[in-house]
């Protein structure tokens, strides 16, 4: 047996019909074999458990004798600690890539654990964000570099980037539930978000009277669903999110309250004042259809907001104001009327203290006029004034 060099290597010959295997002198159980076909590959065989195995190292050409030679060695060291890596090699080459995760996370976990519209995201954040960019990856492999590679790649959408960073999180602790990673190897620790800026629109008396005012210009002419107007009015009526007026039934609708059976923090009891309840009482109801807000499909909700929506913001002039600014104005107008953070939060339905907190600082304004109508009164007392 010769030692495998590249001259004898390249004058290998190739046998019609079998593999030649040539083996090498310096290091037992390691070969080259040459296919019919011509390829030539480094091999090495050895027994495990009482059963031959053989495993390719690598083509003729990627490495060389020597390397090939230095690569058996490593192996066949493993092999008498009690390795077997011809076996670790097909239990890596069948481990899972993120896209097989990403699949069996939308299939197994989020159907029955995620409401819609988290579903919703979920998908759109692995169809869009993460496959793309690092579907093709061993999960075992990922590192907290590939992550925050991918995170600082989003930078121009912070608010995505952010996303994307949970939605992967919620993915690698499955992948340690189900086995797939070692506990506690999340590789997006310690990845920090991008900051996001809040963004809080409240509006004014004014705006809210020129709102109004376009909200039943629109009624009259006709040009928006008398349905869309009606739930534009309990949006800022009620504070309540987009989502649950939108899917409002009949049947949740107890006396002067919405007894809601579902909603993003479970179920939810809103109350209901007067306006609210005279807005409702003017909603033609559907036969057959159990929801308040028709849509254009019998027997469904409106499922289109945005659009009719840009169209009412526009014509207010006020291009700036989303659908959800309209729950935090019913939220800056509590709070500009003394109500307490505990009752605002009962109202809009926080389940903690510190969403409800945001609105906190808003508490100032009527601090400050009650300050300047008082130091006013004694001003004017200091200056011998009545008037």
């Amino acid at each position: 047996m010769p030692k495998l060099t590249k001259r004898i290597v390249d004058a290998a010959e190739v046998i019609p019909g079998k593999d030649n295997l040539i083996w090498d002198s310096e290091v037992p159980c390691f070969a080259l074999r040459v296919y019919p076909s011509g390829v030539k590959s480094y091999i090495i065989q050895y027994r495990v458990a009482g059963r031959t195995q053989k495993m390719v190292l690598g083509k003729h050409g990627v490495l060389t004798p020597d390397e090939a030679r230095t690569l058996a060695k490593e192996r066949l060291v493993d092999v008498a600690k009690g390795g077997n890596p011809s076996r670790e090699k097909r239990k890596y080459a069948q481990a899972p890539t993120l896209n097989q995760l990403c699949d069996r996370f939308l299939t197994e976990y989020v159907p029955d654990r995620c409401k819609p519209t988290t579903q919703r995201e979920y998908t759109r954040n692995v169809e869009m964000f993460i496959k793309p960019e690092m579907g093709m990856l061993k999960v075992q492999d990922i590192t907290r570099q590939d992550v925050a590679k991918f995170h600082t790649g989003l930078k121009h959408i912070p608010y995505q980037a952010n996303r994307s960073l949970g939605v992967l999180s919620k993915l690698f602790n499955l992948a340690e539930e189900w086995g797939l990673r070692p506990d506690g190897s999340n590789p997006t620790r310690h990845v920090k978000k991008f900051p996001e800026e809040k963004r809080e629109r409240f509006l004014s008396p004014d705006e809210l009277t020129v709102l109004g005012q376009t909200l039943r210009d629109c009624e009259a002419d006709g040009t928006e669903s008398p349905y869309m107007v009606a739930a534009i009015k309990l949006l800022i009526l009620t504070g309540c999110r987009l989502g649950e007026i939108q899917t409002m039934k009949w049947d949740y609708i107890r006396g002067n309250a919405l007894m809601l059976p579902d909603s993003k923090t479970g179920a939810k009891k809103v109350y209901l004042g007067q306006p609210a309840l005279e807005v409702i009482a003017e909603i033609e109801r559907q036969d057959d259809n159990p929801y308040v807000i028709c849509g254009n499909i019998p027997g469904n909700y409106l499922t289109d907001f945005q659009k009719p929506w840009r169209r009412i913001r526009a014509r207010a002039g006020l291009d700036d104001l989303r659908i959800h600014d309209l729950r935090h104005s019913f939220a800056s107008g509590a709070v500009s009327m003394g109500e307490s953070l505990p009752m605002i939060g009962k109202l809009l339905g926080h389940t903690q203290v510190q969403t409800t907190a945001r609105y906190a600082h808003l508490a100032d304004a009527p601090m400050h006029e009650a300050a300047d109508r008082v130091s006013t009164a004694i001003n004017q007392a200091l200056k011998g004034s009545t008037g």
